[in-house]
């Protein structure tokens, strides 16, 4: 907390903040993508604790959250994924410059306990997919990011035809993969690792290849809103998930600082 006071004094006096008074009794409304939630929630009350000021977080799908800045609904800071985060840029809403805050990984789930197959190459992924009894992900047709792309992880591997008898696909609302895999309904599930972490009785198998990462869609970046009403309280709060104490909690939450 000490390090945290220091950091939003040494904010001050660089120049990136200049409210004194909004700094000790600040409001901050950020709208995010749902992804975040764990994260921003254990980090919340710190940054409070330490600044005075209170923040009011409103979460949803990446969708959602981008059509209320589109809509022009009243925030301060708004987190997204980069795709998002550029379309708005090019429509005016949000300003150049956002930052990278955290980035997700696209995972596989197992049933606590049960064998964990090896994914650590694009070969072994593949020949574990194919042994595997069923697997489960998100529906691309509803626009889930994961399962959008899983299924063409699937294509580059040459084996979606193969899979799509054991396949079985999820939509929200309704509970995820992970949720799947911890009833027993499939073997291997496909999502984030911090949707994974918070499902009981999931097991987080472990990232896929990075070479079938996507470098850009899972790529969560925060920007201060044209009509913000705390947009120095809000740069403070933005500096703060860039610190070495968000980056703890974040990698605890399943996603990567910055």
């Amino acid at each position: 907390m000490v390090k945290l006071r220091l950091a939003v004094m040494a904010a001050i006096a660089a120049g990136l903040i200049f409210d004194v008074q909004s700094l000790s009794a600040a409001e901050i409304r950020i709208l995010s993508a749902v992804l975040m939630k764990p994260a921003l929630e254990e980090l919340g009350p710190t940054f409070e604790r330490a600044t005075g000021d209170k923040l009011v977080m409103s979460f949803g799908t990446a969708s959602v959250i981008k059509e209320r800045i589109q809509k022009d609904d009243l925030a301060d800071l708004v987190i997204l994924p980069l795709p998002a985060i550029e379309d708005l840029q090019k429509e005016g809403k949000v300003p150049v410059g956002a930052v990278s805050v955290g980035r997700s990984l696209v995972a596989m789930s197992v049933r606590a306990g049960a064998p964990k197959p090896n994914i650590a190459t694009v070969e072994s992924l593949k020949q574990s997919l194919l042994a595997a009894k069923s697997i489960v992900y998100s529906d691309p047709a509803g626009g889930a990011a994961s399962g959008v792309h899983f299924a063409n992880v699937l294509s580059r591997l040459g084996i979606a035809d193969e899979m799509k008898s054991k396949t079985k696909l999820t939509r929200v609302p309704g509970p995820g993969p992970a949720e799947l895999v911890a009833k027993g309904e499939a073997e291997l599930g496909i999502s984030q690792p911090m949707e994974i972490l918070n499902v009981l009785g999931a097991e987080l198998l472990g990232p896929l290849p990075a070479e079938l990462q996507n470098t850009r869609d899972f790529v969560y970046q925060a920007t201060v809103l044209p009509n913000a009403k705390q947009p120095a309280a809000a740069k403070a709060f933005i500096q703060f998930l860039l610190g070495s104490e968000a980056a703890t909690v974040m990698k605890k939450k399943g996603l990567e600082p910055g």
